[in-house]
């Protein structure tokens, strides 16, 4: 019996995915667990596995391809059995599937065709051959085909031949002169701006700043990294801290429900971790209880996974609270998005020496600034300023951390 091979929902907000490459190809043999192909979700690169036994008959998204979650992809069916009541006719490779109309891929594919060319009128632009889709996405890509070879029939231009023309294109009317390139939006981009719009604009933030001092941590941690194995960063120690202060202020380990507000008992610490294209958050989860060994370890795997974008779902959601560190490169202090539906997040700038007044005299100590966003619908602001004085109190004091 055919199965319909569909766009999954790899993720917990996926929508719509990116087919990164097909690992098999038509005509292959498949069993139900096999890898068909790479999928780039809102996230992460992850596999699209076969869910029966058969032959690859078909396939009807082409790699680099965005199609809405459910589209229609591929059909595994017996070698001899008939299909056509799946596929009513072949995608042809020069085919183009918005993700707005990926559902009606099977039955309707946009293909090329061979329409008349228009008269010649003298004019460069109607002398040049080129079917009515490469027409089109030269247009949307600003493309001017008069500098496109074309390798269709009589040098007629079609749409592999945009593929392999950069995206410099002649200014538009009105734009600044000079070569400019627009760079199609990965998954995970779409996801962030998506995601900040439903944050900073609908989320009332208001923000807390305090000045920690290091100095106790900066002696603390060397000691730590003499005695043991590995390395635990100041970043382990302030996820240790702050996770252990949430553990103590449950009002800003929560999240926002529209028509409620869930408390978390629980600490599962989101870090926001850099990649190529965007920003990622995974999970430590039950932070308060782990050791700084485990939680140093951990993070590193995590971080160097999520580089790899090999994080699986359930490693980056469900966090409770989020930090944010910019302090490695050289940031004193700024203000991070809150990442709903997690109520709070700290920015952590960079450890700095500076002169300031101890004990009566002035001297050189280690100072770092911690700046807290917080939604004002879960967060007040004596709630938030309590919580962020227990995690300075835990940094300048480091033998707080084993109360």
């Amino acid at each position: 019996m055919a199965t319909k091979v569909v766009m999954e929902a790899l993720s917990p907000t996926m929508e719509e995915g990116r087919l990164v490459t097909w690992l098999k190809k038509e005509g292959d043999a498949v069993s139900t667990g096999d890898t068909l192909a790479e999928v780039e979700t809102d996230k992460a690169v992850m596999e699209l596995v076969a869910r029966a036994d058969g032959v690859l008959r078909r396939i009807l998204v082409t790699e680099g391809q965005t199609v809405d979650v459910a589209t229609l992809i591929a059909v595994i069916a017996g070698a001899d059995e008939d299909i056509s009541g799946i596929v009513s006719a072949p995608v042809a490779s020069e085919a183009v599937q918005p993700a707005s109309t990926a559902a009606a891929a099977a039955a309707a594919p946009v293909t090329e065709t061979a329409e008349p060319e228009p008269p010649d009128t003298g004019t460069t632009e109607r002398r040049i051959k080129a079917s009515p889709l490469a027409r089109k996405l030269a247009g949307e890509k600003g493309i001017d085909l008069a500098n496109v070879r074309g390798s269709g029939p009589a040098g007629r231009i079609i749409k592999k031949d945009l593929e392999s023309v950069g995206t410099a294109a002649l200014p538009a009317p009105g734009s600044p002169v000079g070569e400019s390139e627009d760079v199609p939006l990965t998954m995970i981009r779409k996801t962030i701006a998506r995601r900040l719009a439903s944050s900073l604009g609908p989320i009332p933030h208001f923000f807390l700043t305090t000045t920690v001092d290091m100095e106790n941590v900066a002696q603390a941690r060397a000691g730590l990294n003499a005695a043991g194995e590995g390395k635990i960063s100041f970043n382990d120690i302030i996820v240790k801290v702050v996770s252990m202060a949430l553990s103590k202020h449950r009002a800003c380990n929560a999240w926002w429900q529209e028509d409620h507000i869930r408390y978390f008992t629980e600490v599962h610490m989101s870090i926001a971790v850099a990649i190529e294209d965007g920003l990622i958050t995974p999970v430590v989860r039950n932070a308060n209880l782990k050791s700084l060994r485990d939680i140093s370890a951990e993070t590193k795997e995590l971080v160097a996974r999520a580089q790899q974008r090999k994080l699986a779902p359930e490693e980056y959601t469900g966090g409770t609270f989020s930090l944010s560190n910019l302090g490695m490169f050289g940031i004193d202090e700024f203000t991070a998005i809150i990442n709903p539906p997690e109520a709070g997040i700290i920015a952590i700038g960079a450890i700095a020496e500076e002169p300031v007044a101890f004990n009566g005299e002035i001297v050189v100590r280690k100072r770092m600034k911690l700046t807290m966003s917080c939604d004002h619908r879960v967060i007040d602001g004596a709630t938030g300023a309590t919580f962020l004085q227990t995690v300075k109190l835990m940094l300048e004091n480091p033998l707080a951390i084993v109360w």
